[in-house]
């Protein structure tokens, strides 16, 4: 008798992620630079095992929602200040952390719930703490933000990102949600690569700290030096 199908098809398997126990790795892949994260890259079926995955969480550095999360609270900090009990919490959460066991005073434990629910605080090991995202918004509190010129070096349709050089900044390219810089700039995808823009930046923050916010248009101004012969008529 002739066989009339094929051999069957066995997916092959797919490798795991090493720094997670939810995902393959090439779900953490495109969860990373993606705002819908693990999850939104999965079956939904598979939606509730990798829910929470922390490749692609705001709490997990470099990743696409911590740049949205990262951006949140520092126009945050700057335009949308929080109340100043709420901030003297935050302040001293980082500074003095309460002996582990040892509950809020009742006339504060509102304020906590309001800033976790803002996810500026969190319970580590049980302990009220400042999260990650408390930390930048008192940074961006107290940083200097100034106006500053960067181009656009390179741009990834696909991750939703971009690199720009920032020449005022020692540590040079920072990446950026290409939506944000489309969204704030007004500026067309095509022919994106090249352009010069303006933000506000905290230029004397750590690496990792940097944050990009209010892209627009800019001319950027070119040094006297530069402009020699450029014209013809120097």
């Amino acid at each position: 008798m002739r066989e009339t199908f094929g051999p069957e098809y066995v997916r092959p398997a797919q490798i795991e992620c090493p720094d997670c126990s939810c995902c393959s790795r090439d779900l953490c892949v495109r969860g990373r630079s993606s705002l819908r994260r693990c999850e939104g890259h999965t079956s939904d079926e598979a939606q509730r095992t990798v829910h929470g995955c922390p490749c692609s969480a705001e709490t997990t550095k470099d990743t696409a929602a911590w740049r949205l999360a990262a951006v949140r609270v520092v126009r945050m900090a700057r335009e949308q200040r929080l109340p100043e009990h709420a901030e003297a919490l935050l302040t001293a959460l980082v500074e003095v952390r309460p002996p582990g066991g040892e509950p809020l005073p009742n006339v504060v434990v509102q304020q906590f719930a309001a800033l976790k629910s803002r996810r500026l605080a969190e319970h580590v090991d049980g302990v009220p703490a400042a999260s990650e995202l408390g930390r930048l918004y008192l940074r961006a509190r107290h940083d200097t933000w100034t106006a500053t010129d960067v181009q656009v070096v390179d741009v990834d349709v696909k991750a939703r990102t971009a690199k720009v050089e920032c020449p005022a900044w020692k540590h040079g390219l920072v990446t950026v949600l290409l939506d944000q810089l489309l969204g704030e700039s007004g500026l067309e995808l095509d022919g994106l690569s090249g352009q010069w823009v303006t933000v506000d930046a905290n230029l004397e923050a750590r690496t990792e700290d940097l944050v990009l916010v209010g892209f627009r248009r800019t001319t950027p101004t070119v040094p006297q030096w530069m402009r020699i012969g450029a014209d013809g008529d120097e």
